[in-house]
C-alpha cells in the first residue's frame, strides 16, 4: 500500500476521514488468501444501480477457497439463475453481515445442508433463512468456493459488508482490507450544461463537450468556458487500482466554485431503496445513446440520493455577465489519490451557433400523476412517480406493435402495457407472448400475464413492444455422453438446452423415476447433474428431462446409460 505524501494527508484529513464513520479495522480478515485485486469497486456505476460490494478477481479461475471474514452465523442462503447466483450471508456479532456471491459451491457441510433442501423442494433455485445460531462459522473457516454463477460475466467473488440492522451496504475497503492503489483516477471527459431559460455554454443552449489538456503538475485545464445563466458541469472518469486494468468507479467527487464547495458526494454507503436513483446522477439521455455514463455535479428533479455530503445551490452555478469563475472538479479514491480538473468560466453572452429546440409531441407525461394512453391495439398505464420529471412522450399506435418512446428516458417504477388479443383463436393465444424489440427488431420475452383476451406485462423499459408467437419447443442435447454408454467413471452428466424465441421457463429431471438436482447455467445454456448426489443401485439407468419454454411448448428428452 502506498503511503500518501504529507500534502495529501493534510488535504484529505478533513474531506475524507472526518466524513467517514469509525469502522472496525481489525475485526475482519480477507475473504480470500490471495492478494486482493479488484474487477469492480463499491458504488461503481452499473445499469440502474450502484455496485453494492467489491468484485475480487480470482485469477480467471473457479474453485478458489472463500473464508468467513469473522465469527458468525449463516442467516441466508440463496441460489438463483441470475443475480448473485449461489450466495451466502453471514451475520457477525458486531452488527455487520458479510455477503459472498457468484459462488461455485459451498463448503461440504453447507453444501449438504442446502442440497437436502433442494431435494425436498425439488428445485435448484431456493432461498432459505436458517435459524440464528443453527449454522455457526468461525473466522477463517472455509465456507465456499469462488465461481461464476448468476449474472456474473466472468469468474470472481462479489463481496459485501452490510449493516445487519438497516441492511445498508458499506464500502468493504473501509474495514482494513488492503488493495494496492497508487494510481490517480483518470478523467476522460468534461461537459457543460445550460440549465436555466436563456442560459448558454460556449454559444450553445444545450450540453457541450469541453476540451481540456493535462498540465505539468498533473492537473487538467479546460479551455475557457464562456457562459451566462445557470449552468452545471459533468464528467466521465474511472479509477484503476494497481495490478489490474479494470476501469472501476471513483470513490469521492467534489466540485468547487471560487474555492467554495458546491458539490461533495462519496460512495461510503447507500441504501438499496435508493440505488435506482443512479439514473438521476448520470446523464441518462447521453447513456441511452452512447452507453457512456456522465456523472452530473448538479442535482436534477427526482434525485433522492443520500450520498451527498454537501450540495450548495443543488450544485448549479449562476454565472453573471462580466464576472469570472474558477470551477474545480476533484476526483479521489480511498487511498487519497487525486485528479483535479480546472474549468475557467467567463460570464459572457454570445450569439448562439448551436440552438436546440424543445422537443414537443402530442402526448405529455406529468410525473407526479398517473398517466394512461390508448395505443390502438394496446394500452399503457404509468402510475404516478414512474418518471423523475415531466416530459413529452413519443407514442406510436399499432395493432400488434406499439412504440413507447425510447431508452433516452429512465423509468423508476414499473408501468403496465396491455394488449387486446381478441382477434386470435384460443390455440393461437396459448403460444402468444409480449416481446420487446431491440434495435435490430429482435424480440425478447417480457413476462406475460394472460387473463382472457387481455395480455399484460409490467416493465421499466421504454421502447417498442409487440405480440409474438412461439410454436417451436426447446432443444435438448446431451453434451458429454451417448445413448447406452457406460458412464462408470463419469463424475457428472451435462446437457445443453435452448429455446429459439420465448426462452426457457422450467426444467425437471428424473433418474430411474426419482427427481434429481440439475444445475442450470443460463450463460452457457447447460444443465449439469453430479453423480455424487445419488447412489445408483441399477446397472442400467434411465434419464428423463422435461424442458418447457415461456409459452408452454415442451420437450421431453430420454436417454439410457450404464453405470456401476
Amino acid at each position: 500500500m502506498r503511503i500518501p505524501h504529507l500534502s495529501f494527508i493534510l488535504l484529505f484529513t478533513c474531506t475524507m476521514v472526518l466524513g467517514q464513520k469509525n469502522y472496525p479495522q481489525d475485526a475482519f480478515r480477507s475473504p480470500m488468501d490471495i492478494p486482493l485485486v479488484l474487477a469492480g469497486t463499491f458504488g461503481e456505476l452499473r445499469s440502474n444501480h450502484f455496485h453494492s460490494g467489491i468484485d475480487i478477481k480470482t485469477k480467471q479461475r473457479q474453485g478458489l477457497p472463500i473464508y468467513a471474514i469473522g465469527d458468525g452465523t449463516v442467516t441466508r442462503i440463496k441460489i438463483s439463475h441470475w443475480g448473485y447466483g449461489k450466495a451466502l450471508y453471514v451475520a457477525h456479532p458486531n452488527g455487520y453481515t458479510s455477503v459472498y456471491g457468484h459462488l461455485q459451491k459451498f463448503s461440504p457441510d453447507l453444501e449438504a445442508y442446502i442440497k437436502k433442501i433442494q431435494y425436498q423442494k425439488k428445485s435448484y433455485t431456493v432461498e432459505v433463512f436458517p435459524d440464528y445460531g443453527e449454522l455457526k462459522v468461525e473466522k477463517g473457516e472455509l465456507i465456499a468456493y469462488s465461481g461464476n454463477t448468476g449474472g456474473s460475466s466472468g469468474p470472481h467473488l462479489h463481496f459485501e459488508i452490510r449493516s445487519s440492522v438497516s441492511e445498508k451496504p458499506t464500502n468493504p475497503l473501509l474495514y482494513g482490507l488492503e488493495v494496492r492503489d497508487a494510481t490517480n483516477p483518470i478523467l476522460t471527459g468534461l461537459y457543460g450544461y445550460p440549465l436555466s431559460e436563456n442560459a448558454q455554454v460556449n454559444q450553445s443552449n444545450h450540453k457541450v463537450q469541453l476540451s481540456f489538456t493535462r498540465q505539468k503538475d498533473g492537473t487538467f485545464l479546460a479551455d475557457k468556458v464562456k457562459a451566462t445563466g445557470t449552468i452545471g458541469f459533468g464528467f466521465n472518469a474511472y479509477d484503476r487500482q494497481d495490478l489490474a486494468a479494470n476501469k472501476n468507479g471513483v470513490y469521492q467527487v467534489q466540485q468547487k466554485v471560487n474555492g467554495k464547495v458546491y458539490t461533495d458526494y462519496d460512495f461510503e454507503t447507500f441504501s438499496f431503496s435508493e440505488t435506482r436513483y443512479i439514473n438521476t446522477l448520470i446523464d441518462y439521455e447521453h447513456f441511452g445513446k452512447s452507453r457512456q455514463r456522465i456523472q452530473r455535479c448538479f442535482k436534477v428533479p427526482g434525485n433522492a440520493l443520500s450520498i451527498y455530503n454537501t450540495l450548495y445551490n443543488e450544485g448549479k452555478i449562476d454565472v453573471e455577465e462580466g464576472l469570472s469563475y474558477t470551477v474545480e472538479i476533484l476526483l479521489t479514491d480511498l487511498e487519497g489519490n487525486l485528479t483535479k480538473a480546472i474549468i475557467p468560466v467567463e460570464g459572457k453572452k454570445e450569439a448562439l451557433i448551436s440552438n436546440k429546440k424543445p422537443i414537443s409531441t402530442n402526448d405529455y407525461v406529468i410525473a407526479k400523476k398517473p398517466n394512461n394512453f390508448d395505443l390502438g391495439g394496446a394500452q399503457v398505464y404509468f402510475p404516478k412517480n414512474t418518471f423523475y420529471d415531466d416530459f413529452y412522450i413519443d407514442l406510436k399506435k399499432g395493432k400488434d406493435t406499439v412504440g413507447i418512446h425510447d431508452n433516452s428516458v429512465p423509468a423508476h417504477r414499473n408501468f403496465t402495457i396491455s394488449f387486446d388479443t381478441s382477434k386470435y383463436t384460443d390455440a393461437e393465444r396459448k403460444q402468444l407472448f409480449i416481446a420487446r424489440l431491440d434495435n435490430r427488431l429482435k424480440p425478447s420475452y417480457a413476462s406475460t400475464y394472460k387473463r382472457g383476451n387481455t395480455f399484460t406485462t409490467r416493465t421499466r423499459n421504454l421502447g417498442t413492444y409487440t405480440l409474438a408467437m412461439d410454436t417451436i419447443p426447446p432443444k435438448v442435447k446431451a453434451k458429454n455422453f451417448k445413448e447406452k454408454q457406460w458412464l462408470t467413471n463419469y463424475h457428472y452428466l451435462s446437457l445443453s438446452i435452448s429455446d429459439d424465441l420465448s426462452g426457457i421457463n422450467t426444467y425437471s429431471a428424473t433418474l430411474n423415476g426419482d427427481w434429481i438436482l440439475m444445475e442450470y447455467e443460463p450463460k452457457t445454456r447447460t444443465l449439469t447433474y453430479n453423480f455424487d448426489d445419488k447412489i445408483l443401485n441399477k446397472k442400467q439407468c434411465e434419464l428423463k428431462v422435461i424442458v418447457t419454454d415461456n409459452v408452454g411448448n415442451s420437450t421431453t428428452f430420454t436417454r439410457s446409460f450404464f453405470r456401476k
